[in-house]
Parts: C-alpha cells; structure tokens; sequence
C-alpha cells in the first residue's frame, strides 16, 4: 500500500505511474518465487501498541508505524528504507538501499 500511495502521487513524482501500472508492479513482485506478503495476523493489536508504546505516533508515523508493527509481528529485523522514520523503531535495523 505504501508503494501504491509514493508511486502513484504526483507531490512525489513529476510522472507519477497509473494505478494500474503500479498495481502490475506490485503483483509482479509478490508472483516471484521467493517473495512473501506479510499483514496483520491474529494479535497484531498488541504488537502495534508495543511497538508505539515509547513513540508519539501521528501523522504520517502511523503508515510507518503500522508497517513497523507488521514487520515485528513476522520477526522481520532488517528493514531496507530510505524513510529515515523507521529509524524510531529500535528493533529494525534500517538500511539504506541505495546507501554505502
């Protein structure tokens, strides 16, 4: 959903894609062999009151802290980002894709 929202706004890009371009992007990705889509499972609740528990969450924190809550949930440490947000979240270990 993330990627929809970036890839399809023109705030963002000067040609932001269609939403049907995006959407093809997105189910390209999760047709590969070794990709997984992760979402909410029984208790995520919990984990996301967890992991908002130390952090003022507002704004346009709380996509990025639903998607940190989902990452918990599935035991997913390393995150790859440049959203220097989820840096507020110390059990990620945030790395910049496009980073040294």
């Amino acid at each position: 959903m993330s990627y929809l929202r970036i890839a399809t706004h023109p705030a963002v890009f000067a040609n932001p894609l269609t939403p049907q371009e995006a959407m093809n992007n997105v189910e390209s990705l999760i047709h590969l062999p070794h990709a997984r889509v992760l979402s909410e499972e029984e208790g995520f609740w919990e984990v996301y009151r967890a992991v908002t528990s130390r952090i003022p969450i507002r704004g346009n924190l709380v996509p990025d802290a639903h998607v940190a809550a989902i990452l918990r949930q599935h035991g997913v440490k390393t995150f790859f980002t440049r959203d220097r947000d989820f840096l507020k979240f110390p059990f990620l270990d945030v790395r910049d894709p496009f980073g040294s």
